[in-house]
């Protein structure tokens, strides 16, 4: 099942190609010893590989160079020894189970000092061996060991292990190799034991020293920076030593039950050192010049693992022709190494004094002397400048084809202090050092200029122009078109095109395609026949450019179908003619829509009593035919006045059929005005009236009441408001009808007390 998913986990990890530390096979093991493993105190000779001589050509995939500067990992570089090809190492942490099961070849088969930690035979790893001469009495280097058996397979018979195996003069122990009879120790132990670190022995569970341990599933621990799921913390390997002998050690590192889930350790750089204090100056980018007023360099003092333990004193000599203390703040010297430290950092901040002092250097240099009585100096430079010219490079695209835009890149080849930012002069003012560019506007070929302007961290900045060259040659240059009939797919059309860029292997592709069904008029050749008519829209591609035009291909005397009213309405029956105007049209058929026979006239006339759709199809001598329609409303009529005597209610048009009622009027002829509120008031009965204008006289014809309105009544006063004698009086009215016709009567009536 392991192998199984150690197959599944290397077809995974191919998917996967951003990677946060770099590992390169460019150097060979001997050149990895000498150039990057190596620090102050040692000198280092007989290098072999898993126990053969290496030659420089010899450069092997499990003994690499790796970088992590810039990750959250905390070696930045040094040598990397794995199960598998060190490729294998690189983040993100993708999956639980990464195997490189191809591992480069001659790998150790069988090694007795892993067994001997391993509890089990090795299968597939590599060993890494040289003898050294030390300059101090301590040996010391820094490590991590990684690996994808973690966590699930810890512990468990997969058992990865390494170890670093020291034989020589006063070292003595259990790893056994010829020459030396005392054995030798492995300096791969957990701190304060003498447990050797695998798999098994250090790990997340009780009894297997978990706080040395680092989860790193999903780049918990160091985010995308490496592949392993689990880690030690940053170990270190120590042993005293005797300055000026020979010593041999042996790095080694291999799976164990199976060669499935890798696992590396990863050996710092120039940390393998005896007795001696290193000067290293760079800046946050790793070079060694800064800028006035900008950038910062560290001074680094670095002593062997093997001192850590002891206060120590360092002084140190300035030179160079910056000054300490004007062209930069006061360093302070000497300085100390407490108990525990293994790094003192100074932070140089150069003084933006305004002042051209072309380049200025500071030289630090320490000076040891090993209890062998040698002398080892250590020095480390650093270059000051008051400005900087940033070299940007934009190279020259050119388009072969009219496109809306083309990528350009810029790069800074060289100067300035990293971030940089870019600035485009386009129309979309765009950013990054990728940008897309227009080509010029409405032509084919010229030239349109762009510049990108770059800052760095420093507020300097640098320009280059990009010229886009636009060289379009091919194009679709006319048609030939012959229209379509009207009514039967006779249509086509021919392209004519020039300058084609062909080769063996790009030869030049057509695509017309018309209207119709997905798959229908569409052909992949210069010329289309028999195609109905409409809009057709054609591609050309040659070995460098693609253009499209398109072209309309019309009709022959279309039959069109038209007449006059295009619409009608009123009330039924709503007689209609219809006067016929069609064009390229012989025959006709009428269909007047309320289920009357239909007609083969030119022209016609026809009488509907319900809405309908008049349809016209009138056709050519060959059949092909044209419709056209005509809407017809008819609408219920009547009374639509609610105030007549016929007021229909369902009319929604009026027809004039409106008619009113005769207004009546009685009237009484005796009152008898006495308070007893019985027959006090003179009031006239009415029917059909809207209004009444009634007036009182006397005998001698003398106004007595006058008033008007809906129904007036006189109570049998005058007009000052007093009592009339009894007697006979005389009345006139004229009523108004709900038509506004009037009626007049008079008469006279009794006023008795």
């Amino acid at each position: 099942m392991k192998q199984l998913l150690a197959v599944i986990a290397l077809l995974t990890a191919a998917q996967f190609t951003h990677a946060q530390i770099t590992v390169n096979n460019n150097q060979t093991p001997e050149e990895l010893v000498q150039n990057v493993l190596l620090g102050f105190g040692v000198t280092a000779t007989n290098i072999t590989y898993n126990g053969s001589p290496v030659s420089a050509a010899q450069i092997q995939g499990n003994v690499t160079f790796f970088d992590a500067a810039g990750t959250t990992f905390p070696i930045n570089s040094g040598v990397l020894l794995t199960t598998g090809n060190g490729i294998g190492a690189i983040g993100p942490n993708t999956i639980g189970s990464f195997t490189d099961n191809n591992p480069p070849t001659p790998n150790v088969a069988t090694d007795p000092h892993l067994n001997a930690i391993a509890n089990a035979a090795p299968t597939n790893g590599a060993v890494l061996e040289f003898d050294f001469i030390p300059s101090g009495d301590t040996i010391s280097f820094n490590y991590i060991f990684g690996s994808d058996e973690y966590p699930e397979f810890s512990p468990s018979t997969f058992n990865d292990a390494f170890g670093f195996f020291l034989w020589g003069p006063g070292i003595t122990g259990p790893y056994v190799l010829g020459g030396y009879p005392n054995g030798g120790e492995n300096l791969a132990i957990i701190p304060g034991t003498t447990v050797p670190v695998t798999i098994n022995n250090l790990g997340p569970g009780v009894g297997q020293y978990p706080q040395y341990y680092q989860d790193n599933q999903g780049g918990s621990a160091f985010g995308n920076a490496i592949q392993y799921d689990g880690t030690t913390v940053t170990l270190s390997a120590n042993a005293s030593v005797q300055c000026g002998q020979t010593y041999h050690i042996k790095l080694a590192i291999s799976n164990v039950g199976d060669q499935s889930y890798d696992s590396g350790v990863f050996l710092q750089a120039n940390s393998f050192a005896s007795e001696a204090v290193q000067v290293a100056v760079a800046t946050v980018s790793g070079d060694t010049t800064v800028i006035e007023g900008c950038s910062t360099a560290e001074l680094q003092f670095i002593r062997p693992q093997s001192q850590i333990g002891d206060t120590l004193i360092i002084n140190y000599d300035i030179s160079g022709t910056a000054t300490n203390g004007m062209d930069y703040p006061l360093l302070p010297n000497p300085v100390t190494f407490l108990p525990g430290d293994d790094t003192l950092t100074l932070t140089i901040d150069p003084i933006a004094d305004g002042i051209p002092d072309n380049m200025e250097f500071i030289t630090i240099t320490t000076t040891t002397i090993t209890v062998c009585g040698d002398t080892i100096i250590s020095s480390g430079t650093l270059w000051i400048i008051d400005s900087v010219d940033i070299n940007v490079s934009a190279p020259d695209p050119i388009a072969y084809c009219i496109n809306d835009s083309i990528q350009a890149v810029a790069t800074v080849l060289s100067g300035g202090e990293a971030p940089y930012t870019y600035a485009w002069n386009d129309a979309n003012s765009q950013v990054g050092d990728t940008a897309y560019l227009p080509t010029i506007q409405n032509a084919t070929s010229g030239t349109v200029d762009y510049i990108v302007t770059v800052t760095d961290d420093c507020g300097y900045t640098g320009q280059d122009t990009v010229t886009i060259t636009l060289d379009q040659t091919l194009s679709i240059d006319s048609f030939f078109v012959q229209d379509a009939s009207a009514c039967d797919p006779t249509g086509a059309a021919s392209a004519f095109y020039s300058g084609d860029s062909t080769n063996a292997l790009n030869g030049l592709e057509w695509f017309f395609e018309g209207p119709g069904q997905p798959g229908a008029n569409q052909v992949t050749a210069s010329v289309i026949t028999n195609v109905p008519s409409g809009w057709y829209y054609v591609s050309l591609s040659d070995a460098v450019c693609q253009v499209w035009d398109s072209v309309f291909i019309d009709l022959l005397n279309p039959p069109q179908a038209q007449f006059t009213p295009p619409s009608a309405n009123g009330c039924s029956p709503v007689q209609v003619s219809f006067v016929n105007s069609s064009q390229n049209t012989v025959n006709y058929l009428w269909d007047f829509g309320d289920g009357s026979p239909t007609e083969t006239a030119t022209n016609t006339t026809h009488s509907f009593t319900q809405s309908s759709t008049v349809t016209l199809i009138a056709s050519d001598a060959t059949g092909c035919a044209d419709t056209a329609y005509a809407q017809i409303s008819v609408v219920p009529c009547g009374c639509t006045d609610p105030n007549a005597t016929n007021f229909d209610p369902g009319a929604v048009q009026d027809d004039g059929s409106c008619f009113y009622p005769t207004p009546e009027v009685t009237a009484p002829n005796v009152i008898t005005p006495n308070g007893d509120e019985i027959n006090d008031l003179f009031t006239l009965d009415t029917k059909n009236t809207t209004n009444i204008r009634l007036t009182i006289s006397n005998r001698w014809g003398n106004l007595i009441y006058e008033s008007e309105g809906p129904n007036p009544a006189w109570d049998g006063t005058n007009q000052g408001g007093n009592d009339v004698e009894e007697g006979v009086y005389f009345y006139y009215y004229e009523a108004t009808g709900v038509e506004e016709q009037v009626i007049t009567g008079h008469g006279f009536v009794h006023v008795e007390r």
